[in-house]
């Protein structure tokens, strides 16, 4: 499909963009890593745990420590499913499962996703041009759309808050329940809770779908009515319903591919050294991979809406260029 593969083109020849979208993924992790650093390392000390935990699992310990109180309850999220693979199945059962937050994680979570949004009207002018729009030209895409995309966010939020509090609820707590309640087989109860979480994800992919959509019109469009845009993006993937949906399917085709590669690579717990640097470099490079393909997300839905409405490379926004320094005269 055309647009998928030009959104590659787009990605590839913005290499800053990638960049600094693992830029900012790190300064979000940071300090709560840092912050995990300096408890365990104050709570291990110079103790014989300490050489037990830097050579292998010490279970005991970990259970210990992980069972402290601590600020924001960040040593409560320290539990084996951190560790390679598991912290993928961990997110996404959560997610799934509604299960709450840790204060410090809804911290750092918050930072992402308004550092998100800020960088997203940035992301989508570059993508939609299709060609270098300096520093100066991005950040001021940036600024421009941040207050727009805050507006979106306030609608998106509520529609996810009514997806996870009600429909989450009909769905698992109701319907699978009144399913499975006369039944004796486990494996056809396990089928039918399936069935629920493929539901689910479907109304949360639909919905994300839509609000990217109505983010590349605002963009593209220059749209400053954000229910206006919203209101565009279902009218077009009305419209364009088989290009949409292939669109997503490849992209999340894409995406189960880099989750099934890094299950094989993940690294486990324990080790030491050379060891120890690579399984942080194979994550690093997850990380940029997921990354990357979020912002093939973003290229190639920005990439069908203009082919689909013929502006191919065309925003409706003028780009920000620097002014030249005043020159003084001297004479």
């Amino acid at each position: 499909m055309l647009p998928w593969r030009d959104g590659w083109r787009r990605i590839a020849a913005a290499p800053a963009v990638i960049a600094g979208v693992y830029l900012v993924t790190l300064l979000a992790a940071a300090p709560l890593a840092t912050a995990m650093g300096s408890a365990m390392s104050e709570h291990l000390g110079a103790s014989l745990a300490a050489d037990d935990a830097a050579d292998s699992v010490n279970y005991d310990w970990w259970q210990e420590f992980a069972s402290q109180g601590s600020f924001l309850n960040l040593n409560s999220t320290f539990t084996p499913s951190i560790v390679g693979f598991a912290a993928t199945l961990d997110s996404a059962s959560s997610l799934l499962d509604r299960r709450p937050i840790v204060p410090a994680i809804a911290l750092a979570l918050a930072f992402y996703v308004l550092a998100w949004l800020f960088l997203q009207g940035g992301i989508l002018d570059r993508f939609a041009r299709a060609r270098r729009i300096g520093a100066h030209g991005f950040f001021a895409a940036s600024g421009v759309f941040l207050f727009r995309f805050l507006r979106l966010g306030l609608v998106a939020g509520l529609v996810y808050w009514f997806l996870f509090a009600y429909v989450h609820e009909w769905l698992f707590a109701k319907w699978y329940v009144n399913a499975t309640r006369d039944l004796a087989v486990e494996r056809t109860a396990f089928y039918w809770r399936l069935l629920m979480y493929g539901i689910f994800t479907a109304l949360l992919a639909m919905t994300t779908v839509i609000f990217d959509y109505a983010k590349v019109r605002a963009v593209v469009e220059d749209r400053r009515s954000m229910v206006g845009a919203l209101i565009a993006a279902i009218r077009f993937i009305w419209r364009h319903p088989a290009r949409v949906v292939g669109v997503y399917l490849l992209n999340a085709i894409l995406l189960l591919v880099v989750v099934a590669i890094w299950a094989v690579v993940a690294p486990g717990a324990g080790g030491s050294g050379a060891s120890m640097w690579l399984g942080v470099v194979m994550s690093q490079c997850y990380i940029v991979a997921r990354l990357i393909v979020k912002l093939q997300v973003l290229a190639s839905e920005t990439t069908l809406f203009q082919q689909s409405l013929a502006h191919w490379g065309y925003t409706a926004g003028p780009v920000a260029i620097r002014p030249a320094p005043p020159v003084v005269d001297s004479a």
